[in-house]
């Protein structure tokens, strides 16, 4: 008991540390759309909020949200371990295609764990270490991404390389057939992959139409693990994804 309070002192110490300043807080909606690698599987297009905030406690960085528990801020370097939690959007149902039928459904779950960011200037780096919180595919991974930042005109981008490894578990979960999901008559054989590295490329591209109003575009594409590429289920190497918004910045 006495070590949660003393990381609870800690934590709002730190908070503490940081309340002076003003903090900035962005806030959007638009449309985010996900390619399936599945066989006749349609890409994934849903509404998504927009927020990007970090107040020195809490942050939220688009969809994924965390407390920070150990940190330190300055006008060059900073950096933070935190928990944090995030949605995982990969999945589908048997009645998503055709060939797909017979196939245990594979849900979306949340991911939780712990966070260690830097940044120096403008260069940044994240490492974290996440666990399937529902129990879907009961397993971990591991997620690194290093990014920077630089001007062009009026634009500004955030481009950024991202490696993930996964585990036995999750590519088996989300590209492995199961002995009952088996059919030979269209070439679903059984199939069980082990762990793999998933390499991925993105940037956020901001374009300011006034001092408090943006529009904000995120271009993604990931590759999958080499040990998910001879799955009978899907037929691309790729996950392509991107979000178009408008978003308002203010500062309180």
């Amino acid at each position: 008991m006495k070590y949660i309070l003393l990381l609870a002192l800690l934590t709002l110490s730190l908070y503490g540390e940081e309340t002076q300043e003003k903090k900035k807080v962005t806030l959007g909606f638009g449309p985010y759309m996900q390619t399936q690698p599945y066989k006749g599987v349609d890409p994934l297009l849903v509404p998504s909020p927009v927020i990007f905030f970090d107040n020195g406690l809490f942050y939220v960085r688009w969809s994924r949200a965390g407390m920070y528990f150990l940190g330190d801020k300055g006008e060059e370097f900073s950096w933070g371990l935190s928990l944090t939690a995030q949605p995982r959007t990969y999945g589908y149902k048997a009645e998503d295609s055709k060939y797909l039928e017979g196939m245990d459904e594979r849900e979306t779950t949340f991911e939780g764990g712990l966070a260690f960011s830097a940044s120096y200037n403008d260069t940044y780096i994240e490492t974290m270490l996440l666990t399937d919180m529902l129990v879907r595919y009961e397993s971990w991974l591991f997620k690194t991404e290093i990014g920077d930042e630089f001007k062009l005109g009026k634009f500004t981008f955030y481009p950024s390389i991202i490696v993930v490894y996964e585990s036995d578990e999750f590519v088996n979960y989300y590209y492995g057939v199961r002995e009952h999901e088996v059919d030979t008559t269209i070439g679903r054989t059984q199939f069980t992959p082990g762990a793999g590295w998933q390499l991925g490329a993105q940037t956020y591209i901001n374009y300011p139409f006034t001092d408090k109003l943006a529009g904000l575009i995120n271009l993604r594409v990931d590759r999958l693990p080499s040990s998910a590429l001879n799955s009978p289920l899907i037929d691309s190497d790729y996950i392509y994804s991107g979000l178009v918004s408008l978003i308002y910045s203010f500062e309180y």
